[in-house]
């Protein structure tokens, strides 16, 4: 028999508090996104997406809260399965949204009059129900590894289980660490572009804000896949042991993605009768 995880009171405490500023940051700025902006262009569409995504993370996290302040999970292995699905498919719908977002800001940049027939939000809806459905369909091998994985232990440690703990099964996890260096490798790309095509065209003084706010959403690009994304899947592809701290450094993206809103969009606090958002770069 297994014995059970006691209470960890230092992570109960750390995803606590993560999931309360993740819940509030989120929660306004999608209430912002919807009702104060026209969700008509493609960074909008991205950005509604992706704070979707947040919310899905942080409504996973209280049965967190719970397992790490008293050491035992009440719920069944179906239940731990359910919520580590909605932990995992936020860390790859966060990822390939982010870098949708680079994408774009790159085809507006670099490529503005030629990427406007694909700038649209007609399509940028199309690219989210295709994330949405990539994401959920990886979750079918996943979810029923997982289920392999919760029988053979005691269904109490859920997320204390050995070699588990986040977006990641056996060989499975190979797949998503490509995925998301070939990700981050865009992102590179995309900031690279961005960089010296602002440094070569954009440099009127009356434009300088709008070069630093474009280039502080990469910056928060690359921050987000090099300190919450790329920790987790090294550490799930390297050792063998919990990687709980690295769990939470992951889940601490849902914190930072409001930033991106507040700097991809002017004025993101005004009403949308006051002045035309999203403006594009």
């Amino acid at each position: 028999m297994e014995n059970k995880p006691g209470p960890q009171p230092v992570y109960a405490v750390t995803f606590g508090c993560l999931m309360v500023i993740g819940l509030t940051l989120n929660a306004v700025s999608l209430w912002i996104l919807l009702r104060r902006h026209s969700i008509k262009t493609t960074s909008a569409v991205f950005m509604v997406n992706l704070a979707i995504s947040d919310l899905q993370l942080v409504i996973s996290l209280p049965m967190r809260v719970y397992f790490y302040a008293t050491g035992i999970w009440p719920l069944s292995a179906r239940a731990c399965n359910l919520i580590t699905m909605l932990f995992c498919n936020n860390i790859r719908s966060s990822s390939i949204f982010i870098t949708f977002i680079s994408m774009d800001r790159l085809l507006a940049v670099v490529f503005p009059l030629r990427s406007r027939h694909l700038r649209t939000s007609s399509n940028a809806w199309k690219a989210a129900v295709l994330i949405w459905l990539f994401v959920f369909m990886v979750n079918i091998p996943e979810s029923m590894s997982l289920a392999r994985v919760l029988s053979q232990h005691n269904g109490s440690v859920c997320f204390d289980m050995p070699h588990y703990d986040g977006p990641g099964i056996s060989p499975f996890i190979y797949f998503v660490a490509v995925l998301l260096l070939i990700m981050l490798a865009v992102n590179i790309v995309c900031t690279a572009l961005v960089s010296w095509t602002l440094r070569r065209r954009l440099n009127e003084s009356a434009r300088i804000r709008n070069k630093v706010n474009v280039m502080l959403i990469f910056a928060m690009n690359l921050i987000m896949f090099i300190i919450c994304f790329l920790p987790l899947t090294i550490g799930l592809v390297v050792s063998k042991r919990k990687v709980t701290h690295l769990t939470c450094l992951a889940t601490v993206n849902c914190c930072l993605d409001p930033l991106l809103y507040y700097f991809s969009l002017d004025a993101f606090w005004k009403k949308k009768q006051d002045v035309h958002l999203p403006r594009e770069q």
